[in-house]
């Protein structure tokens, strides 16, 4: 796919205990509503290294490892940027966000901490072309 990129999204502990149930189904079906498609996806306690490799934040580090998140890579055309506001824009002034997600291409680079690269599935949908081409 032309210009596709890889962005890492990941649902906070916030996120994934919401309603007993969790978010994480709603957030990845406004992402493939979206035409994306999800290569990566990992249920996982994240340790406070990997945490303290991603963000100098304490808070942040002691908010994602204080529960479950789940992981996952998606890829797409300008996912990057489609990422970063399609759930809302990170702003420390209004309520905690659930999402946790690159700010752009080259920290994009972060998927290496949390996936190896056997884990990430690339495919190709059957509606690729009919979106793409």
């Amino acid at each position: 796919m032309a210009n596709s990129e890889h962005t890492f999204i990941a649902v906070k502990p916030d996120g994934v205990q919401a309603g007993g149930g969790g978010l994480e189904g709603e957030i990845i079906k406004c992402f493939e509503q979206k035409g994306f498609r999800l290569v990566g996806l990992k249920f996982m306690q994240a340790s406070e290294d990997l945490l303290k490799e991603i963000t100098l934040l304490y808070g942040l580090v002691k908010y994602m490892h204080s529960g479950p998140v789940v992981a996952m890579v998606w890829k797409g055309l300008n996912i990057v940027k489609t990422g970063r506001v399609m759930p809302g824009e990170t702003n420390p002034g209004d309520s905690k966000n659930i999402i946790y997600r690159s700010n752009s291409v080259e920290s994009a680079e972060e998927i290496s901490l949390w996936f190896q690269p056997e884990e990430l599935v690339d495919y190709k949908s059957c509606a690729q072309n009919w979106i793409y081409e």
